[in-house]
């Protein structure tokens, strides 16, 4: 299913990107094992640090057109970068920050903004110049699978780093592990000829966003992407505190997040293949009315670390595979010339939901004592991301050129 990736410039291409997401996205999708550490060490609350963590929710989405309608215009190369460097800078300040307005400055505003820099829309968009387009949809799922599999990777040693060396030694390690990926830039925007022509005239990146957001498919597909985002924010953030509070070690949360990242591999990969096959509106629904059914099973489910690596298997097989497909519905609706700028949109609405489901978590175990009303919100929400879905005008699948 992944022939159109054989090719060595092409495989070359879509690994470097990968490579990038790996380091990016799993330091990133590991910040809630921080949460804990961070509130013994400066004696912060919970909900001071869920803000922090919220706004570099936010942050993240926020740079995304912007960093995307730079690569577009100025080349990927400095955008990426750029991004790496502030993210590695916001992770080697945070242990000198002992207020909530300077975990604010470092992980909510340059850890995010740099990891967002360099992410999914300018990775896909830097990708997707350069690629065949019956490269696209497998590409997207390899790329996608990248971040999972740092996931995966990041959060067990991290936790086991945190034990051994501290959280601030943890931190360092993590900023000198993020400049560690910079070569892999040097390899996706090397100079080569890209494959994809762009033809007719050009009328510019500010009618191209204008035009989206006339499109009644994009703006539905942005409310289903602001439900991934509040599912995937809330559980990053606060997914060590349910653990503790049902009595279980740390070790059960960094290996759930792990797991999550593991399922997540294959999710993407079997994602990017779907992508080729269905439409991606219908790949989109299922995933979303899959989180809500998985939801509801762990609110029936005894506590134990078995329901939690089980929830997170199959939350996981979904967690971030819903990029191929959403991207792939931008690029079908618009075309790839903006795709970096208009899929970098759609996750500032991913993003958005990503702060309310980071610090409303904050408040709910501070209001409440526990997280019971957001998970009942979570499931609601991600319900209606399936229905939402439906409705999007995407053009069939050609099938001779999935199978070219």
């Amino acid at each position: 299913m992944f022939r159109a990736l054989r090719k060595p410039d092409v495989l070359v291409t879509t690994l470097a990107a990968a490579g990038i997401l790996m380091v990016t996205m799993g330091v990133r999708q590991s910040l809630g094992l921080f949460v804990n550490p961070l509130m013994l060490s400066t004696g912060l609350g919970i909900a001071t640090i869920s803000f922090a963590l919220a706004v570099g929710q936010f942050a993240w989405g926020a740079v995304q057109p912007i960093a995307g309608g730079l690569a577009d215009r100025f080349g990927p190369r400095a955008v990426l970068i750029g991004g790496l460097v502030t993210m590695a800078l916001g992770s080697a300040i945070t242990p000198f920050m002992t207020s909530g307005f300077g975990l604010v400055v470092s992980l909510g505003l340059l850890s995010a903004m740099g990891s967002g820099a360099a992410s999914f829309s300018v990775l896909i968009g830097a990708a997707a110049r350069r690629l065949p387009a019956v490269a696209h949809g497998s590409a997207a799922g390899v790329i996608n699978a990248g971040g999972s599999f740092g996931q995966f990777v990041f959060a067990p040693i991290l936790q086991k780093l945190i034990q051994t060396i501290g959280w601030m030694g943890t931190m360092w390690t993590m900023a000198l592990v993020t400049l560690a990926a910079l070569p892999f830039v040097g390899q996706l925007t090397k100079q080569a000829e890209a494959p994809v022509k762009h033809v007719g005239p050009d009328s510019g990146v500010l009618k191209a966003v204008g035009d989206s957001l006339r499109n009644s498919s994009y703006l539905l597909l942005h409310a289903g992407f602001f439900t991934c985002g509040f599912h995937i924010a809330f559980l990053v953030t606060h997914l060590p505190g349910e653990v503790n509070l049902c009595g279980l070690p740390p070790s059960v949360a960094s290996w759930s997040l792990a797991i999550i990242g593991l399922a997540n591999i294959f999710g993407s990969l079997y994602a990017g293949s779907c992508v080729a096959r269905y439409r991606s509106k219908y790949v989109l629904a299922v995933m979303y009315g899959s989180r809500a059914l998985l939801i509801a099973g762990y609110l029936l489910m005894p506590r134990t670390p078995l329901t939690y690596y089980l929830f997170a298997a199959g939350l996981g097989f979904t967690w971030l595979a819903t990029v191929p497909p959403t991207a792939a519905i931008v690029g079908k609706l618009f075309g790839v010339r903006y795709l970096a700028t208009l899929f970098g949109m759609t996750l500032l609405s991913h993003q958005l939901g990503g702060f309310f489901g980071a610090y409303l978590g904050g408040l709910a175990i501070t209001r409440f004592g526990d997280y019971g009303w957001m998970w009942y919100a979570d499931m609601t929400l991600a319900a209606l991301a399936a229905l939402v879905n439906l409705p999007i005008r995407e053009a069939p699948i050609v099938r001779s050129l999935a199978s070219a």
